[in-house]
């Protein structure tokens, strides 16, 4: 028969498991809020800009091509004229992108022009540098134009979804999205 006493240390091992498990797994919780932290080191921090995340939205690349040399492409008629330069080479990408009503892209930008046409519903476009934040709408078969030197957000505000076709020039290799922070003039 085991005695009390040696029984006490096997209680206090089994207990001592038991918080150290706990306390384990307390840290590991606490770890993983910590990785996004120090991953990001500004996605926690109360005195850096947040950036604003999209929602409501499911885009899918449908393709994408590097032009790697240089060109330049002029076209004019009596009645139309447009050039399209590229010394360096450029990247062309085109995205279908849905948005559900209230969906949105959060604010962001881009590192060159970027072709938005309205195919389905309707979106409204918000320019950061706008002090007045007026809300520039496009129903189907429109288009808007982001020129890439700013922050802007897409927000499907009707109760119907709405699908985008985008066509994006960058520079070979380059992010085609950057997200941004809330620029302060608008309320959203």
């Amino acid at each position: 028969m085991t005695s009390a006493r040696n029984r006490r240390p096997a209680a206090y091992r089994t207990r001592a498991a038991s918080l150290l498990g706990s306390t384990t797994l307390a840290l590991l919780l606490a770890g993983c809020g910590d990785s996004e932290r120090s991953a990001n080191p500004t996605a926690m921090s109360p005195t850096a800009p947040q950036r604003t995340l999209g929602s409501g939205s499911k885009s899918t690349l449908v393709g994408r091509g590097t032009f790697a040399e240089g060109f330049k492409v002029k076209r004019k008629s009596a009645d139309w004229d447009v050039e399209v330069k590229a010394p360096n080479g450029l990247d062309v990408a085109v995205q279908s992108i849905t948005f559900e009503p209230g969906g949105q892209s959060g604010w962001h930008r881009h590192p060159g022009p970027v072709f938005i046409s309205v195919v389905s519903g309707t979106m409204t476009f918000y320019d950061s540098d706008d002090p007045t934040c007026t809300p520039i709408i496009r129903s189907a078969g429109q288009g808007f134009l982001d020129v890439g030197d700013h922050a802007h957000i897409a927000r499907n505000e009707s109760g119907s979804p709405a699908m985008n076709v985008v066509t994006y020039f960058a520079p070979p290799g380059a992010l085609l999205r950057i997200d941004a922070p809330k620029p302060g003039n608008c309320p959203f």
